[in-house]
């Protein structure tokens, strides 16, 4: 569904020193600001243009693009531009911006924006979200979550040995989030791995120690290993040639998407997640949300995409009630607007710096804080901002930066480490980043 780009703006700009923020589609797009002789981050397979990226959008060579946003800040003094969205939860147009050898921005769309101006480009976008008039979001608990330890192998002993180390190490922990592995399959979200015994019973011990229990699920996508597919292959979206549309590979799968509006998959969704809050768990990371805005044929082909994605989120939400505490990641943001108490803002970290390919959509300490820095404007006004992890063990890379980079934030402060590996250092980081206080 895109348009033809039409001209929007053209602005004179001084080519040394004026600055372009480029808004990413979702949590892991490359997002932030850029000098006119920088080459953008641009996904570097195919793979991950459509995981990471807005799928099906190739920007031309010596091109800026933002998704629903894009800043400029001409460099000579006068003021800094934003073109935004109009209704953003609508319809997300792509906005480009090319400098001509004149040294004059022409900038283009393919469908409606608004122009502001602004003192810079920070403050800009910060205005165009307080315009949105949204509740302030409530502050984020602390949590510990498994994934930057066990990955997809944590254990229900694992989960045990750090709740013990948490009362050891007097940690201010709230939330005890486990993450991917719990499940059999990506789909099968109430059927255990062989590596877990009881879902309500680890929600009970992390409870009986007075923290409450949270779990991670990637609500919209299927593996096509998993029973759901095997037995219900009318859940999933389609392509227009009738084959299944495609979420991209990863897990070694090449993924599929529920279709949250057909009904008897909406009524799925709802029971897995009123299943999970009945179990007692009431933090929730829903991961990989794009696929429930990509492009396909649906059981209501009245529905576009994001209309789709938008409405299985609510679906969520009302399955685990308004007080459960709702974080998305991997997640289309401007779709996004209204419905998160808080989002994860940027790729993932990782023990490493690079991230892999050199593409900043992966997994790595500076694409993460690249566009954490980027999104900063987003907290407190759309949600908490989620700048990952912190992780502190002596394992990590450059920790001590990474650390400083997440306090910054002043975002979801999150632990992800085996606690009894933390030096005397890592505990006190711990300690320090998660005592302070809900945010």
């Amino acid at each position: 569904m895109h348009h033809l780009f039409t001209p929007v703006a053209s602005v004179p700009v001084d080519p040394r020193k004026a600055r372009v923020h480029e808004e990413g589609w979702q949590s892991w797009s490359p997002s932030g600001a850029y000098a006119l002789g920088d080459k953008p981050y641009r996904p570097t397979n195919d793979n991950w243009a459509t995981v990471c990226y807005r799928p099906g959008v190739t920007v031309p060579e010596c091109t800026f693009q933002g998704e629903g946003l894009l800043a400029l800040d001409p460099g000579d003094g006068s003021p800094v531009r934003l073109w935004a969205a109009v209704d953003p939860v609508r319809e997300v147009p792509s906005i480009r911006l090319v400098v001509t050898d004149g040294a004059v921005a022409e900038v283009s769309a393919d469908g409606p924006v608004k122009e502001w101006t602004g003192t810079t480009v920070q403050s800009v976008l910060g205005d165009w979200a307080d315009s949105l008039q949204l509740p302030a979001p409530r502050p984020a608990p602390t949590v510990w979550c498994s994934w930057y330890e066990y990955f997809t192998a944590v254990t229900e002993d694992d989960i045990h040995e750090n709740l013990r180390a948490m009362d050891t190490l007097d940690l201010p922990i709230d939330v005890v989030q486990i993450d991917d592995g719990y499940q059999k399959a990506l789909g099968d979200w109430l059927t255990l791995s062989g590596r877990f015994r009881s879902r309500a019973g680890i929600a009970d011990a992390i409870r009986a120690r007075g923290r409450r229990a949270g779990i991670w699920t990637a609500p919209f996508l299927v593996d096509p290993a998993s029973d759901l597919a095997a037995e219900h292959p009318e859940w999933l979206v389609r392509d227009a040639d009738g084959g299944f549309t495609h979420a991209g590979r990863n897990w070694g799968h090449d993924l599929r998407v529920l279709d949250t509006t057909h009904p008897e998959a909406a009524a799925y969704l709802t029971d897995v997640f009123r299943t999970l809050r009945a179990e007692g768990y009431d933090y929730f990371k829903v991961d990989f949300l794009y696929a429930g805005a990509l492009d396909g044929v649906r059981h209501d082909r009245d529905v576009d995409a994001l209309t789709a994605y938008r409405t299985g989120i609510e679906l969520i939400r009302d399955a685990i009630g308004a007080d459960a505490y709702l974080l998305g990641c991997g997640a289309p943001l401007l779709a996004s607007v209204g419905l998160f108490d808080a989002m994860r803002v940027s790729p993932d970290t990782a023990p490493h710096r690079r991230p892999e390919a050199d593409d900043y959509s992966q997994p790595g300490q500076d694409p993460a804080e690249f566009t954490g820095a980027g999104r900063q404007w987003q907290h407190g006004r759309l949600w908490i901002n989620d700048p990952d992890c912190l992780m502190a063990r002596p394992a990590v890379e450059t920790r001590e930066r990474w650390a400083a980079h997440v306090e910054a934030t002043g975002g979801l402060m999150a632990s992800s480490d085996r606690l009894l590996s933390l030096d005397e250092w890592g505990v006190a980081t711990t300690r320090r980043l998660l005592g302070g206080g809900a945010r």
